[in-house]
C-alpha cells in the first residue's frame, strides 16, 4: 500500500488566478490550498520554508514509524521532485503554485467562468445579508463593489420576530374597536370575525414560512418574496400596495392617537368647539385633521433625525401595550368579585348621555327634605341654574297669616327635566316618550359572574342615527328619537361586513419578522417559530376578549363607540384594573408607537422598489441621506398619510388599508401555491408544514374579505394593481428573476403545445402564423422595415409571429453578429408594436439559411403556416444572380414544405401604421383556388385602422367555354355564405392570337439571359485567371481551384475544367512530379473537350456569337407563358389601377431549373404598372370555410 501524502500551502487570496481582486467577500483572507499526492505517481512537492508557516505531514505504510519522516523517505521526494522535471515542460520558467493544481489542470482555461469548488463555497460561508432592496444582492458579486465589514446579525426568534410583531398586531383596534364589534355584532358573530381574520393571517404565515425558508432572503421582507416569486409585475404591483397600506396604517394609528388625546386625555384641548348638536361631529373633524398633522410632522421629524430614537423607543411601547392587555385581564377576574361602579343613565330603554347628567341623579326630579333653607322665598326659588325648587305646600300670605311655619316637602326638576321639557316647571310641555317612560339605572359593568353574556351573544347592528337601546328594559311605543335629546346615538351604521372590514387592520403585522430578515441569526428558522407563535398568541388574546367584553360589560356600553354612556370614558378602560387611566396612557403610547414603525418601514418599502429599477418614474426616491436613509422616499410616505389624516375617521381609514394588506396577502399564498404546484427544481423550503391546498384556502380566504369588507374598496385596489402591473410590463425596466409566472406559463405553454400536436388546426381556427424574412445589409440595418409593418397590419397582435433573417459566415466567428442583428430586430418590432420571436441563423449560403429557418422554426403545434418575403429590388440591373436565384428557391421550398406564401411587390409604398387609407378599394384576383387565401387576407387587413375604410372587389376570369354570368352569381352566393362584404366581377378573356409585343417581349428576354449568362462566366473565367497567376507558387491553393469545396454561393456555372488544368500545367514547371500527380486528379477533360466547352460558352466574346444570339429563336412555351401574363396585366391594370391594394395568385416557378430567370421576367410582366401588389400562394389547405 503507498503512502499518500498532503501538503498544505498556504496561499494568499490574490494569488489564486480564479479569484479576482474585486471579490469582495475574499480579498482579505488567506486560503489553504490542499494538494493530494501519492509516491507511485511522479509530482513534485515544494519544500516549505518555516517563515511560510508551512506545515508537511506524512504517513507511512502499516508498521512503520509514523508522525515523522525519515531521512529516506526525504531524499525519495527529492528523486521524485527531479525525475518530474524530465516530464514536465514548463518552457516560461514559473513556478508551479502560480497554476492551478495538477489534480484540476483539465479545467484550468475555464476557470474564470467555473471556479473551483473551494472558492464558491467560500463566498457562500461569507454571505452576509445586505440592505433592503435586492439589487445590491444580486449586482455585489458581479460588479465587486468593495463594502465594509459588518457585525453579523445577532437576534433570535424572540427578539428579532416574536416581539416585533407582537407590537405590530396589537394597536388601536384592540383598545378603541374590538368593545364595539363585540357589542354591535354580538359575541358569536364577534368570534367569527375574529376566526376569520386570524385564520387568513394564520394561512399566509404558512405560506411565508415556506417561501421565507427557501433559501437566504436578504433584508426586502414580503416585497422581496413577491417579486421573486411571481416576477416585477406582479411584484412591484403588490409591493406598492403593500406600501400604501403601511402608510394608511400609519396615517390610522395616528388617528387613533390624536381621538384617545382629545376624547379621553384632554377633551378641552379641542380647538373647534361646535354649540349646536349636530355640529358636534365636523367640529370633531377638524380637529382630528388638525391635531393629526400636527402629530404627522412631529414623527416624520423624528423618523429623519435618526431611527435609532425610535428604535430605543419601541421597547417601551410594547411594555405599555403589555402592561395594558395584561389590566385588562386582571380587571375582568376582579369584576368577578367586586366590578367597578360605572352606572347608566336609561330613560325607559333609551341610553342617556353621560355628559347630559353634570353629575346629577339619573332622574326627572329631586324631592328635598321639609325643611327648605332660609333663602327660600315665596316658595319658589332657583337652588341652582339646572335645579328648580317647587313647593307643594308653601307659606301663602292671603291664606296663611303665620309665615313662620314649617314648609313642606319640595320636589325639584333636574337638568334633564330641561332638555325633554319645554320649561322647568312641572306643568310644562314635555317630550312624549319623556312622560311615558321612567329613568332608571344599570350597571355599565356588571361583571364576570353576572350572566350578561346571554344578552350579549346574538348581533344588535344599528343605523346611523339610532338610539341605543336595552331590549330586555320595558319601553314604550314612540316616534324615533332626534339628536335634540340626550341620547347616545350610533354614529354609523353597522353590519358583518363593515365589521371585518374595521377590525381586519388588527391582525396586521404579521410581516414583521420577514423585513427584518436582514439582522436575524438564522432567519430560516427564527421566521417561521416567530410568526407563527406572535399570530396564535395575539389570537388567543383576540378571542378570550371579545368573550370577556361579552361577558363583563353590558350590550348598551359595548356598541357605546365612545363610551358617552359611562360619561366619556374608553369603554375599555372601565374594565381595567386598577385605574381605566391605564388603559387610556397605555393605548395613546401604543398607537404612537406603531405609527413611528410604519412611518419607519414603509420609506424602506419604498426605497427597496425604487433601488429594483423596475418601474422608472420612481428611481428618485432610491436615494437617501449619506447613511442610505431614505429621504425621498420620507417625504412621500408622509404626503400620502397626510391624505389619510384628512381624511379624519379611523373607521373609514381602517378598510382602505385592509384592501393593500389583503391582497399582498392574497399573492404571498399565490405565490407558495404556484411555487408547489409547478414543482419548481429550486422549491426546497425547509418549512414543510405547508400544501397547495392551504395556500390556495388562504388565498380565497383574502379575497372574500376583500369583497365582504368593502366591494368598492376593493375593486379600487384591483384597478391600482393592474395599472401598475401593465405600467411595469410595458414601460419598466426587464428583469429575469426565476419567478413564479414564467414557470407557470412555460407549464402552460407546454401543456397548450402537447394540445395543439393531437391533429392540424381545423380550418375554422386557421389563421396566418407569420415566418417573415427580413434582409440585412452591411451596418446590420433591416432593408424592409415597410415589410414588417406590413406584417403587423396583417396579424393585428393575434397568432404567431417569427422574424427571421439570415447570416452570412461561419457560426463559430458570426456569433456576435447573430447577437447584433437579433437585437435590431427586437428594437425593430418594438417600434412597430409586433409581439413575437427572433431567429437568426449563420450558414454559409443564404439560401441553405432561410431553407434551414423554414423547415425548423416554431415548436410542436406553434408552427408557422405562411411565409412573408420581400421581391427582390432591381434583380434585372444585378451582376449577380444570387438575390432572385435565392428568391425562387425560397418559392420552391415553401411549396414543398406546403406553407403558404406571401410577397408584397413595392413594399416600400405600403401605408405604414400611421397612414390610414381613407377611400378604395383592396381588389382580389380570383384566377385559380387555393385554399381560399385570397378571401382571408383581405379581411384580416381591414380588421387594422390602416385599411378598415377600404372596400372590397374580387374578380374573376372566364374564359370563353364558361358561363360568366351564372360565375357571377355563384361568387356573389359563396361570399354570403363566407360572411364576407365585397362587390363581384368577372372579367371575361377571350381568346387571341399571340401578338408581336409577345412575341419580342419573349424574345428580348431570352437574349438578355443569354447575354447575361455569358457575361457572368466571362468575368469568372477573367478572375480566376488573375488569381491563378496570383497564386502560381502556392499548390496548396492551386489544388483547391475546381473542387467541390470552392463552389459559387447561389450555383452559379461553374469554370470550364480544361481551362484549370491548362494554367496549372503553366505554374507547375519545375515541380513535374507533383503537378502530374494533380493533373491525374483534377484534369478529367481532353483539350479537345475543353476547346469545344470554351467556343460554347464563350460566343458573346466574338462577332461571330452574337450573331448567332441574335439569330435565337423563342421557346414555344415561354412564348404562351408570356402571352398569359401580358393578357392579365392588360385587364388587371384596366381594372384596379386606382386600387390600394391589389391581391393576385402567384404563379409557381417552372420545374426545370433552366428557366428560373425567365420565371422572374413572367413576374415582373404580370405585375408592371400596379403601384401596390400582394402576391399570394396557398400553401394547398383550405384556409376558410362557410360553416360555423
Amino acid at each position: 500500500m503507498a503512502s499518500v501524502r498532503f501538503t498544505v500551502t498556504p496561499t494568499k487570496a490574490e494569488d489564486l488566478p480564479g479569484l479576482s481582486d474585486t471579490s469582495p467577500d475574499i480579498s482579505s483572507r488567506s486560503s489553504g490550498r490542499v494538494r493530494f499526492g501519492s509516491r507511485e505517481s511522479v509530482h513534485r512537492t515544494d519544500t516549505l520554508s518555516e517563515a511560510s508557516g508551512g506545515l508537511t505531514a506524512g504517513s507511512t505504510p502499516a508498521g512503520g514509524a509514523g508522525g515523522c519522516e525519515t531521512p529516506d523517505s526525504s531524499t525519495a521526494e527529492q528523486a521524485d521532485s527531479k525525475i518530474s522535471s524530465v516530464y514536465i515542460n514548463n518552457s516560461h520558467m514559473v513556478d508551479d503554485d502560480d497554476f492551478y493544481d495538477r489534480n484540476l489542470a483539465l479545467f484550468e482555461e475555464e476557470m474564470d467562468t467555473r471556479p473551483k469548488v473551494s472558492s464558491l463555497l467560500s463566498r457562500l460561508v461569507n454571505y452576509t445579508n445586505l440592505t433592503q432592496g435586492a439589487k445590491e444582492h444580486e449586482e455585489a458579486e458581479s460588479i465587486g463593489e468593495k463594502r465594509k465589514a459588518s457585525k453579523s446579525p445577532q437576534m433570535g426568534t424572540l427578539m428579532g420576530v416574536y416581539l416585533p410583531c407582537l407590537q405590530n398586531i396589537f394597536g388601536v383596534i384592540l383598545f378603541l374597536r374590538l368593545s364595539w364589534v363585540v357589542g354591535s355584532a354580538g359575541v358569536l358573530q364577534g368570534l367569527c370575525i375574529v376566526s376569520i381574520c386570524c385564520c387568513c393571517t394564520m394561512l399566509t404565515a404558512i405560506s411565508m414560512s415556506a417561501i421565507a425558508t427557501n433559501g437566504v432572503v436578504p433584508a426586502g421582507g414580503s416585497y422581496f418574496m413577491i417579486s421573486r416569486s411571481l416576477g416585477p409585475e406582479f411584484g412591484g404591483a403588490v409591493g406598492l400596495c403593500f406600501y400604501l397600506g403601511t402608510t394608511f396604517a400609519g396615517a390610522m394609528y395616528i388617528l387613533g392617537a390624536i381621538e384617545i388625546l382629545l376624547m379621553y386625555i384632554a377633551p378641552r384641548a379641542a380647538i373647534f368647539v361646535s354649540s349646536r348638536p349636530d355640529g358636534e361631529g365636523a367640529a370633531m373633524l377638524n380637529n382630528m385633521r388638525l391635531y393629526g398633522s400636527l402629530c404627522l410632522l412631529l414623527m416624520a421629524l423624528l423618523v429623519f433625525v435618526g431611527v435609532k430614537y425610535v428604535n430605543k423607543l419601541a421597547s417601551i411601547f410594547l411594555a405599555a401595550v403589555v402592561v395594558s392587555i395584561l389590566s385588562i385581564y386582571v380587571g375582568a377576574l376582579v369584576s368577578a368579585f367586586s366590578p367597578p361602579s360605572f352606572p347608566v343613565c336609561m330613560l325607559g330603554n333609551r341610553t342617556i348621555n353621560g355628559h347630559a347628567l353634570h353629575g346629577e341623579r339619573c332622574a326627572k326630579t329631586v324631592v328635598l327634605p321639609p325643611k327648605a333653607p332660609d333663602w327660600i322665598q315665596d316658595g319658589n326659588s332657583t337652588l341652582s341654574e339646572n335645579i328648580t325648587l317647587v313647593t307643594t305646600s308653601g307659606p301663602d300670605p292671603d291664606r296663611d297669616p303665620d309665615p313662620d311655619r314649617d314648609p313642606g316637602p319640595v320636589e325639584q326638576t333636574t337638568s334633564l327635566w330641561q332638555q325633554f321639557c319645554e320649561g322647568s316647571l312641572l306643568n310644562a310641555s314635555c317630550d312624549d316618550y319623556f312622560t311615558r317612560s321612567s329613568f332608571s339605572q344599570i350597571e355599565g359593568i356588571p361583571g364576570l359572574a353576572s350572566g350578561v353574556i346571554t344578552e350579549n351573544l346574538w348581533s344588535a347592528y344599528l343605523s346611523k342615527g339610532a338610539v341605543l337601546e336595552k331590549s330586555s328594559l320595558p319601553s314604550p311605543p314612540a316616534a324615533p328619537a332626534t339628536n335634540q335629546r340626550p341620547y347616545v346615538f350610533a354614529d354609523i351604521s353597522t353590519s358583518f361586513t363593515l365589521l371585518v372590514g374595521i377590525f381586519f387592520p388588527s391582525v396586521t403585522g404579521i410581516m414583521a419578522g420577514s423585513n427584518r430578515s436582514g439582522d436575524l441569526k438564522d432567519a430560516q428558522r427564527s421566521i417561521p417559530i416567530g410568526t407563527i407563535l406572535a399570530i396564535l398568541t395575539t389570537s388567543l388574546v383576540y378571542l378570550s376578549s371579545v368573550v370577556l367584553f361579552g361577558a363583563c360589560i353590558n350590550g348598551v356600553v359595548l356598541r357605546d363607540k365612545f363610551g358617552d354612556s359611562v360619561r366619556g370614558n374608553l369603554v375599555v378602560g372601565t374594565l381595567a384594573w386598577p385605574s381605566p387611566w391605564v388603559i387610556v396612557i397605555g393605548s395613546f403610547f401604543s398607537t404612537c408607537g406603531a405609527g413611528l414603525q410604519s412611518l419607519t418601514g414603509a420609506p424602506r418599502l419604498l426605497q427597496a422598489i425604487a433601488k429594483d429599477n423596475i418601474i422608472p418614474f420612481l428611481r428618485v426616491f432610491g436615494h437617501g441621506k449619506a447613511n442610505g436613509e431614505p429621504t425621498w422616499a420620507l417625504l412621500l410616505t408622509a404626503l400620502i398619510a397626510e391624505l389619510g389624516i384628512l381624511i379624519a375617521s379611523l373607521d373609514l381609514v381602517a378598510p382602505i388599508l385592509s384592501m393593500f394588506f389583503l391582497m399582498c396577502y392574497l399573492f404571498v399564498n399565490l405565490a407558495c401555491a404556484l411555487q408547489t404546484l409547478l414543482r419548481t427544481p429550486n422549491w426546497r423550503p425547509r418549512f414543510s408544514y405547508y400544501h397547495w391546498s392551504l395556500s390556495f384556502l388562504g388565498m380565497t380566504i383574502c379575497l372574500a374579505l376583500m369583497f365582504i369588507s368593502s366591494w368598492y374598496y376593493a375593486i379600487v385596489a384591483m384597478v391600482i394593481a393592474g395599472m401598475i402591473y401593465k405600467y411595469i410590463e410595458y414601460h419598466g425596466a426587464e428583469k429575469e428573476w426565476g419567478d413564479g409566472i414564467r414557470g407557470l406559463s412555460l407549464s402552460a405553454a407546454r401543456y397548450a403545445l402537447l394540445r395543439l400536436e393531437e391533429g392540424p388546426p381545423h380550418t375554422k381556427n386557421w389563421r396566418p402564423q407569420l415566418l417573415v424574412l427580413l434582409k440585412l445589409d452591411e451596418d446590420a440595418h433591416v432593408k424592409a422595415p415597410r415589410l414588417l409593418t406590413f406584417a403587423s397590419q396583417l396579424k393585428a397582435g393575434k397568432g404567431l409571429t417569427i422574424v427571421g433573417t439570415v447570416i452570412p459566415g461561419n457560426f463559430l466567428h458570426s456569433y456576435g453578429e447573430a447577437l447584433a442583428a437579433e437585437q435590431t430586430l427586437k428594437h425593430l418590432m418594438e417600434q412597430q408594436r409586433v409581439k413575437g420571436f427572433v431567429q437568426c441563423i449563420v450558414a454559409q449560403k443564404p439560401r441553405d439559411g432561410i431553407s434551414h429557418m423554414i423547415q425548423s422554426s416554431g415548436l410542436g403545434g406553434m408552427k408557422h403556416n405562411t411565409v412573408v418575403m420581400g421581391w427582390p429590388h432591381a434583380w434585372r440591373q444585378s451582376e449577380d444572380p444570387q438575390s432572385w436565384k435565392t428568391f425562387i428557391n425560397t418559392v420552391r421550398v415553401t411549396t414543398a414544405a406546403h406553407l403558404a406564401l406571401l410577397v408584397p411587390k413595392n413594399i416600400s409604398l405600403f401605408p405604414g401604421n400611421s397612414e390610414p387609407c381613407a377611400e378604395g378599394y383592396i381588389d382580389v384576383w380570383w384566377i385559380v383556388h387555393d385554399g381560399g387565401m385570397l378571401m382571408l387576407l383581405p379581411f384580416l387587413l381591414r380588421q387594422h385602422k390602416v385599411w378598415r375604410k377600404c372596400g372590397m372587389r374580387i374578380f374573376t376570369v372566364a374564359q370563353m367555354e364558361d358561363n360568366s354570368i351564372q360565375m357571377k352569381k355563384d361568387l356573389a352566393t359563396f361570399l354570403y355564405h363566407l360572411r364576407i362584404q365585397a362587390d363581384v366581377e368577372v372579367v371575361e378573356m377571350h381568346d387571341s392570337d399571340i401578338s408581336a409585343y409577345t412575341y419580342e417581349r419573349t424574345l428580348m428576354m431570352e437574349q438578355r439571359s443569354q447575354m447575361l449568362r455569358q457575361m457572368r462566366l466571362s468575368k469568372s473565367d477573367r478572375e480566376r485567371e488573375a488569381q491563378l497567376v496570383k497564386d502560381r507558387n502556392s499548390t496548396l491553393r492551386l489544388t483547391s481551384i475546381g473542387s467541390d469545396d470552392d463552389d459559387e454561393p447561389d450555383g452559379g456555372e461553374r469554370p470550364a475544367p480544361g481551362l484549370a488544368a491548362r494554367n496549372e500545367r503553366a505554374s507547375c514547371g519545375e515541380r513535374a512530379a507533383s503537378c502530374e500527380q494533380k493533373r491525374r486528379v483534377q484534369m478529367t477533360w481532353t483539350k479537345e473537350k475543353s476547346m469545344q466547352y470554351r467556343a460554347t460558352h464563350s460566343g458573346c466574346s466574338t462577332p461571330e456569337g452574337f450573331r448567332d444570339m441574335l439569330s435565337i429563336r423563342p421557346d414555344h412555351s415561354n412564348v404562351r407563358r408570356m402571352h398569359t401574363a401580358v393578357k392579365l396585366n392588360e385587364v388587371i391594370v384596366n381594372k384596379s389601377h386606382d386600387a390600394r391594394l391589389v391581391l393576385l395568385n402567384m404563379p409557381g416557378p417552372p420545374r426545370n431549373t433552366d428557366g428560373d430567370e425567365n420565371y422572374m421576367e413572367f413576374l415582373e410582366v404580370l405585375t408592371e404598372g400596379l403601384e401596390r401588389v400582394l402576391l399570394v400562394r396557398g400553401g394547398g389547405s383550405e384556409v376558410i370555410t362557410i360553416y360555423s
